[in-house]
């Protein structure tokens, strides 16, 4: 029973990670045409790093052979920020505008996210597919000891 609790622990883990990249690519599109944020800056777009969830290292995972590891998920190990500079556009009206009449803009691109959003979307319904297939055997299991 216990590979059933560690398979429901991998897929919760999943389906939060890739809950926290939806949140983080949601608010890159909304933030599309932010020249200016609280600190004056022009918006940069972030994003999740994604970690193993387990302090085991390959040296000890190796040494205790593959046969005994069990999978322990994944968590956010950082929200990172993206340094490429952004489109330099031409809109002298604008209030960020230089003395040039250029705005930089945020370097977020709307195609690029919506191709990560779906992308986290499905990778969530994979998670949760396999949670729900994992609650079933868990369930089948209960049923048996029941008879």
């Amino acid at each position: 029973m216990s590979g059933v609790f560690n398979a429901l622990h991998v897929s919760a883990s999943g389906m939060t990670a890739q809950r926290t990249r939806m949140d983080i690519i949601s608010q890159n599109i909304a933030n599309v045409n932010t020249t200016r944020d609280e600190n004056g800056r022009v918006y940069r777009r972030q994003t999740v790093v994604f970690q193993e969830n387990s302090n085991a290292s390959f040296d000890h995972i190796l040494s205790n052979r593959l046969e005994t590891y069990h999978a322990k998920g994944v968590k956010i190990s950082a929200i990172v920020e993206d340094t490429t500079e952004g489109a330099m556009v031409y809109d002298p009206d604008h209030p960020d505008a230089d003395e040039n009449g250029y705005v930089m803009r945020p370097n977020v691109n709307t195609v690029t996210e919506m191709t990560n959003l779906i992308d986290a979307s499905r990778s969530f319904e994979a998670n949760a597919t396999a949670f729900n297939a994992a609650k079933a055997v868990a369930m089948k299991g209960l049923e048996l000891f029941q008879q």
